[in-house]
């Protein structure tokens, strides 16, 4: 298995609070790309936010190919979404990007 770190970009088409930024994050945390080294290092937030509404998730994945790890980041991302109460409306998704590659994961 190699860990990759997957960008998932979306946009907020409605205001999006602190309290929805907060669940989003807490449910991203088990895949958060501060447990590598280069997320670590280059300090990779789970989630970020922009000042336009577009936001960008970075996920760490473990699959045994690119293409697995681009369909679990996806699916991992719709979850916490839905987990926050956003939908495919209210938070859609752009395709899953892998961004880097550490098969060294602490």
């Amino acid at each position: 298995m190699t860990t990759y770190l997957i960008s998932v970009p979306g946009t907020f088409t409605a205001g999006v609070g602190a309290d929805t930024r907060t669940r989003l994050t807490r449910a991203l945390r088990p895949v958060d790309p501060h447990g590598t080294r280069m997320g670590s290092s280059e300090d990779l937030d789970v989630l970020n936010v922009n000042d336009d509404n577009t936001f960008t998730l970075r996920l760490t994945v473990e699959a045994d190919t690119g293409p697995h790890a681009e369909e679990e980041a996806r699916r991992l991302a719709d979850s916490a979404l839905r987990g926050a109460g956003l939908d495919e409306r209210s938070a859609p998704l752009g395709p899953a990007v892998i961004t880097g590659i550490d098969s060294d994961a602490g």
